[in-house]
C-alpha cells in the first residue's frame, strides 16, 4: 500500500501499525514524538494498535518548549 510519511510517498506493508513505521523510519526519541495520521492526532499509548491504511498521510511532530 502507499502512504504519505513527512511528505514523501513511499509503499509499506499492509497492516503496517504506527509503532512498527517509527521505527522503519528511525524517528529520533520516539518517546517525544506525537504522531498525526491525516491531520488527527494518535494517542501515544496506541501507537502498537493502531494500523496505517493506503492512502493515509503520517507526520511526526516534536513540540519544543523554550523563549523567554
Amino acid at each position: 500500500m502507499t502512504i504519505t510519511v513527512a511528505g514523501n510517498k513511499k509503499e509499506v506493508a499492509d497492516n503496517l501499525t504506527v509503532a512498527q513505521l517509527i521505527i522503519d523510519e528511525n524517528v529520533e526519541t520516539p518517546e517525544y514524538v506525537t504522531v498525526t495520521i491525516n491531520d488527527e492526532f494518535v494517542k501515544s499509548g496506541t501507537f502498537e494498535k493502531t494500523t496505517l491504511k493506503d492512502g493515509d498521510v503520517v507526520e511526526f511532530l516534536y513540540f519544543m518548549g523554550g523563549g523567554q
